[in-house]
């Protein structure tokens, strides 16, 4: 078995990394969203070692996060400008699909539905209707501040302030928002929850095969949960403690540091956590195990993000705040790596 490669893009982003994406069709393609107000779209394996920097969009404020479209060429950014917006990576072309009244936190594209939806710090979700542009795109309300967006085939998992977790079904909650002018506020979600982890929600992400979700706080905790709201299911639940390291000064207690990042491996279902001790951890979740944790990064973990076909893992460092720096700066201190996986590196192990 080859040793597993790692190395670092050249070019990365001037401020803290918000979110990483993968291309829907291509391994090598990446996009990173930044707080240097630019969204970068990266070739990771060039005929230069540390890839090449394809091209920069710069937006008017900090990008908190982006996703591809429909293809490769097709991309959508949020932002501190409260904006939504498309990108045509090609032409460079920036069109506003909707502005929200605060920043917006997240975006996702469901390939399924041709659908693109926003989450705001204004406590809205905006669906944007993709195949019909001419359709305004409709606004839902949501109790509290949305955290994190995740996305599968059929549903929509929303994590917000206060511990609570809205899924939508997909087909039915866009058939009855579009069928609303403006705003949906009538619309109930298919199930609502409250997060089994006690301390704030850091991030969601959900199982590719459709049947669950895995969510992380801000106290070095991961939860993981089954859609199914069968009472045999929900008992199948369960949450683990995770990114804490011993603390020098005090025998017998750890450091816990927020588990700032999620992501599920596209085919083995295993996921990736990233934690504010800068450790990148491997996890199967139905045998409930560790797989593996990789060594220490030099900085906070902020984003994870598989390729389409599972080989590689990019992982976005940057100074986060565990540190108590007031004079923030992630110049010089962010870095994107890029880790190629071996075969069996992301396979679950099967229960004990």
């Amino acid at each position: 078995m080859a040793p597993a490669i790692q190395f670092e893009l050249s070019n990365p982003p001037t401020d803290a990394v918000s979110s990483l994406q993968f291309a829907p069709n291509s391994p090598t393609r990446l996009l990173v969203s930044s707080w240097d107000k630019h969204v970068y779209l990266y070739e990771t394996h060039g005929e230069e070692a540390g890839g090449r920097l394809i091209e920069k969009y710069e937006h008017r404020a900090p990008v908190l996060d982006v996703c591809f479209g429909a293809d490769d060429n097709e991309a959508f950014s949020a932002g501190m400008d409260w904006q939504v917006k498309r990108i045509n990576l090609e032409t460079g072309e920036q069109t506003v699909l909707s502005t929200h009244t605060a920043p917006v936190k997240s975006v996702v594209y469901s390939k399924e539905h041709s659908l693109l939806v926003s989450a705001s710090w204004d406590s809205t979700l905006h669906f944007h209707y993709l195949s019909n542009p001419e359709k305004e795109p409709t606004t839902i309300p949501l109790p509290q501040k949305p955290h994190s967006l995740s996305i599968t085939a059929s549903k929509l998992v929303v994590a917000m302030s206060a511990r609570l977790l809205y899924i939508y079904q997909l087909q039915s909650t866009m058939m009855l928002a579009s069928q609303a002018n403006g705003t949906a506020a009538e619309l109930k979600p298919w199930q609502q929850r409250e997060s089994s982890l006690k301390f704030m929600t850091r991030a969601v992400a959900c199982m590719p095969n459709d049947d669950g979700y895995a969510t992380s706080s801000i106290e070095g905790r991961v939860a993981v949960e089954w859609f199914d709201p069968s009472s045999d299911s929900q008992a199948r639940k369960y949450a683990f403690k995770c990114h804490r390291q011993p603390d020098p000064e005090n025998e017998g207690t750890d450091i816990v540091y927020p588990v700032n990042a999620l992501a599920f491996h596209p085919t083995f279902g295993t996921f990736a956590s990233g934690g504010g001790d800068g450790v990148v951890a491997l996890w199967d979740a139905v045998a409930k195990r560790r797989i593996r944790q990789y060594q220490k990064y030099p900085a906070s973990v902020a984003a994870l993000a598989f390729s389409c076909d599972g080989k590689y893992l990019a992982v976005g460092i940057c100074p986060g705040f565990e540190t108590g720096q007031e004079d923030y700066s992630g110049e010089g201190a962010t870095k994107v790596y890029i880790r190629e996986l071996s075969e069996t590196e992301a396979k679950g192990k099967g229960a004990k």
